[in-house]
Order: C-alpha cells, then structure tokens, then sequence
C-alpha cells in the first residue's frame, strides 16, 4: 500500500487535534444525566411557607375537579384527540402526580413576583423564607428542586440583591447546621453581561468560605430576558459567554417572554409565548447552548385559568356566572396547553408555572407529548440497541448513537415526571437498570461484554 506520510510526520497533527477534541469535550460533555424538572413555579417571598407546595397541589385538585371532573370533561375542555380509554389514563396520571408531588421546582422569588418594598421588610422576608426552607427540609415538604430568585444586578437594585442573598443564605445555613435543600439553586434576573454573572459567582464563593459550604455547592441559573441576552453590542452570540462566566455554576437558562418582548417593542397586545420573537430567542439559546449540559427553559402564560366571578358574602353564584366561569377556565387552559405544546415541540422541557390551576395542564399537556408516541419510541429504541449492538460484536461501527441517546432521554424525561411508568420500558428490551444508566454507549458497552 502505497502512503505519502510517515508517523513522524502526521504525529503533530494527530496531537493537535487531540487536544481540539479535547477541548470541544470540556465545553460540550452532552445532555446532563441529572434529572431536570419539567416545569418552576414562581411565587413571591412574601407568601411562602414551608409547606407551599403541598398547598398548590390540592389547589390545583379543587381546581381540576371544579372544571373538569372527568376523563370526559378534561378532554373536551382541552379539544384533545383520542379514544376515551387514553383520556382516562392521562387523567389518572395527572391526578396521581397532583397527588403525590405536584410541584417539581419551586422558586422563592424576590424580583416581579414580589416588588419593591421597604429594605426591613425585604430584610424580614429573607430571613423568614429561609427559616421555612430549613423547616420544609426536616418536615419533608419541599419540593425536589427549590431555589430563590434575587433581584437583577441593575444600579438601583445590585446592593439590595446582595443583602438578600446574604442574609437568606447566611440564615438558611446557619439554621440547618450547614446543610442546603436538594438541588438548590439561585436565580439572577434580567442578565445582560458576563460581569454581572461573575459578580454572582464571586459572592457565592464569598458565602461558601462563610459559611463553610464546599467549595462549587451554590449553582446558579440566568435568566434571558433581553435582546442583549441574545446578541451583544460586538454582534456576537452573548448566551456562551454568560454560561462560562458562570464558572461551572450555571445550571440553566430560562428565558423571559414578557421582558424580552417588552425590549423589543412589541405591544402589549403581541406579548405572547408563541411571538415569532420569541421563537427566535429560543432557537438562540437551543443553538448557542445544546450540547453543553445547562438545561434550557421556556416561560409561562401569563393568562391564568380563574374565574371572574366570586361568590361574595355566602351567596352563591348564579348559573350564568358558573358557566362563564368555566368557560373562562377552559380558555385559559386551552391557551395554556397551547404553549407547552409549542414549547415541547421546540425541545424545551421545562417551562414557568404561575398558577396552582395551571398544573393540571402542565401535566396534562406533557404526558401526553409523551405517551403519545410511546409505541413508536419503543419500537425505535430496542431496533437501534439491537443493531448497534451487533455492529459492535462483528467488529462495526454505529455511527447514530446520538439518535439513541436521544430516544433513551425520552424515556428518561417520560420517567421522571411520572409520564412513563416503569412497566412500560420493558417495551424497549432494556432493563431498568440500564436505562438509568443514562448512556446508550454504556448500554451497548454492557451488552457486547454479556
């Protein structure tokens, strides 16, 4: 066989494309194994409790069964699509999830969903919120993933976001003898430049040698919610530069309809989930951060399912209002499922929830993206493990693992938020062990050792 280079000559080339691999599997390690919550629920500082969570989730039962107390009457409320016997399972899944852990992330917030308000009373709520976490924490209340949302990193706000990061943290730490809520994280609004974030990285660091919290256990999330977020005033693409100048903090990035929106002049009227200027923020941030394990999510409708009507004084309503009432509701939800849809079909996982009523969509909405396609999924993953498979036994190479890691963080997505049962996977012909392995490469690593 006939060459032209010999190992000497190649040997420098060969080592500089080591280290740009290198280098390219530092910034893009893939999808987080970590388990990412399909949704956050904000609510101001003002209002929270240790057991808050709890309390949405037989709210949103009081509202489900208010406005659609059957299989039959969610269906029709949603206009969903399908036999009477796949509405009824997803009814019992959503209630069962309602039951057991309606809200998957929480986030004490401080900024829209609190306000402006006296630096004692700011001061107050930040010692108080903490002392109810740490109660959450030993009474088993919280939920999964919990954080707090402090002020943006403006003028007028930088100094009065830092005091209440100080003192809920300090308060927090000192009262759980050292110990932070399972997946804790802090949420900096409205970001605009990488300082502001290097900003946060160095108080966390600051409040970890305080506290003598290890080194790297505060995380942080940003927030997009301006065209600035999106492209810097050089031209450049600005969302890897925040995440890097989070330092291997930042675990994610929500993106802020309405701000943003707001930023670029869109009317009120306009200021909509599924705005063609939304989308292209949300294809920036899929784009600029896919493949580099921070988890990316979407924001919430600002329609909420609630009645116009209240019953006042012990009087009841009347069966007009019952029925505008419920027609409101059902608007609102048909709104709301809308926009999860469209965020699902966009590969955004995660979206804001605003209103305990709006869990039962959420819900509803996810779970059915994906038992939908839950018989083709399977049929397609237990195909690419057989064929991958053999490929590495006669000595070949699969060159679409990335399509079955993809099929296998379906499953796992489908798992976690309880859209996917576990009797369910067998259709895949994996075990349950290897599918919380997390990794198509180890399953067939594991198989073509057997």
């Amino acid at each position: 066989m006939t060459t032209s280079f010999t190992p000497e000559r190649t040997q420098s080339i060969l080592t500089q494309i080591q280290q740009v691999n290198a280098s390219i599997a530092r910034y893009y390690p893939g999808d987080s194994p970590a388990r990412q919550p399909i949704h956050t629920v904000y609510g101001g500082a003002q209002i929270f409790k240790a057991d808050t969570a709890t309390k949405l989730g037989l709210v949103a039962l009081r509202s489900l069964g208010e406005y659609a107390a059957t299989p039959a009457a969610l269906a029709k409320a949603l206009k969903l699509e399908g036999s009477s016997s796949f509405h009824k399972l997803l009814y019992q899944r959503v209630v069962e999830k309602l039951n057991r852990e309606p809200v998957e992330d929480f986030r004490i917030d401080f900024e829209d969903g609190y306000g402006n308000r006296s630096d004692a009373e700011e001061d107050g709520h930040a010692q108080s919120t903490a002392e109810e976490v740490v109660r959450g924490m030993k009474e088993g209340t919280l939920p999964p993933f919990i954080g707090i949302r402090i002020k943006p990193f403006s003028e007028d706000l930088k100094a009065r976001s830092i005091c209440t990061l100080d003192i809920f943290i300090s308060t927090l730490v000192a009262k759980s003898n050292g110990a932070l809520p399972d997946n804790f994280v802090v949420t900096l609004p409205k970001v605009i430049a990488p300082e502001q974030v290097t900003a946060l990285v160095r108080l966390l660091e600051n409040l970890e040698l305080r506290c003598s919290l290890p080194a790297g256990s505060l995380k942080l999330e940003i927030m997009v919610e301006t065209p600035q977020s999106i492209i810097n005033s050089r031209g450049e693409c600005a969302l890897p530069m925040l995440v890097l100048a989070g330092a291997g903090r930042c675990i994610a990035a929500h993106f802020g309809v309405y701000d943003y929106t707001a930023s670029m002049n869109i009317t009120a009227a306009y200021q909509t989930m599924d705005h063609p200027a939304c989308d292209f923020a949300r294809h920036m941030m899929k784009v600029s951060l896919a493949g580099t394990g921070v988890w990316i999510s979407d924001g919430a409708t600002n329609v909420l399912p609630v009645g116009s009507h209240r019953a006042v004084h012990g009087k009841k309503l009347t069966p007009k209002q019952l029925r505008e009432n419920r027609e409101s509701v059902h608007r609102a939800w048909r709104l709301g499922y809308a926009h999860i849809v469209h965020s699902l079909r966009h590969g955004y996982y995660q979206g804001w929830d605003l209103h305990p009523a709006q869990l039962p969509i959420r819900y509803a909405a996810v779970y059915k993206f994906f038992t939908e396609g839950l018989d083709a999924a399977s049929v397609r993953l237990k195909t690419f493990v057989e064929k991958a498979a053999q490929a590495s036994l006669i000595g070949g190479v699969f060159d679409d693992a990335a399509t079955g890691q993809g099929l296998l963080n379906y499953f796992l997505r489908g798992m976690n938020c309880g859209a996917i049962t576990e009797e369910e996977t067998k259709a895949t012909g994996l075990t349950l062990e290897e599918i919380r392995s997390r990794s198509f490469f180890r399953i067939l690593e594991g198989r073509r050792k057997r």
